[in-house]
């Protein structure tokens, strides 16, 4: 009895052995497709609140290929298109829908680069048809890089930017960090500047700290801008859009 069930043992340490190293040896998938879904309490962007300094909620799907390129799309709910008119039935466009695509590489160890496009599309607005308006789909050129835990970015819009005259060709430098603080904590600064051609230009940023349970991510942010005088909308009345405030948000990734 003895001598069978060490003949059990080590068959079933070989088997248990075999099963890791075809783990170990399994290839990387070639491709991956991603998802999140997430919440609000003010959706700020570049500073400025896109949802009335109200809750919105949002989400997306990436698609990544082992070679570095990469599609995806991002969704919210956003207010400040019929904000933009007393009456709200006037303008519309209560959806803001992203389109990206672009590939990311590495120059170096801890060098990373990532180049690609971006199409801001509001969905279902009808500024054209406004009086003194212009559509505020976007699209942005960009090229970043990667130096450590640092990242710059460069955004060229070559359209007219969300809805702006002739501010065609406007610029966003962007610089932020991602600090690992372990247990799931991080700490990300940020600070951007924006140039709006024939336009106001200013300065955003923000600081959040993160904490991530398991793909669930919750974050409190302290984000503002310099340069900007106050904000408003004709249905908001005297509502500062890009004061400085706390920001507090949700987001599950699958």
């Amino acid at each position: 009895m003895k001598f069978k069930a060490t003949h059990i043992a080590v068959a079933a340490a070989l088997l248990a052995a075999g099963s890791v190293f075809a783990q170990a040896a399994a290839p990387a998938p070639e491709s991956t497709v991603s998802y999140n879904i997430g919440a609000t309490t003010d959706y700020r962007y570049r500073g400025i609140s896109q949802s009335g300094k109200k809750p919105a909620i949002n989400g997306g799907i990436d698609y990544a290929h082992s070679s570095g390129f990469y599609l995806g799309t991002w969704a919210s709910t956003i207010t400040w298109l019929k904000d933009t008119t007393a009456n709200p039935n006037t303008t519309k466009g209560p959806v803001e829908i992203d389109f990206y695509g672009g590939y990311k590489g590495s120059l170096a160890e801890g060098v990373g680069y990532d180049v690609g496009g971006l199409y801001y599309w509001y969905a279902g607005n009808n500024m054209k048809k406004t009086a003194g308006q212009i559509s505020p789909n976007t699209f942005e050129l960009y090229g970043a890089l990667t130096f450590g835990v640092v990242t710059a970015k460069y955004s060229h819009a070559t359209t007219n930017l969300f809805g702006a005259a002739n501010s065609k060709n406007s610029s966003y430098l962007d610089l932020s960090a991602n600090f690992d603080l372990g247990s799931g904590w991080s700490i990300v600064p940020h600070i951007g500047a924006q140039k709006v051609k024939n336009g106001n230009s200013y300065t955003d940023y923000s600081v959040a700290v993160n904490k991530d349970i398991d793909g669930l991510i919750f974050s409190l942010a302290a984000v503002g801008t310099s340069g900007l005088g106050p904000i408003t909308f004709a249905r908001t009345g005297t509502r500062d859009m890009a004061k400085d405030g706390l920001v507090f948000s949700i987001k599950k990734n699958f």
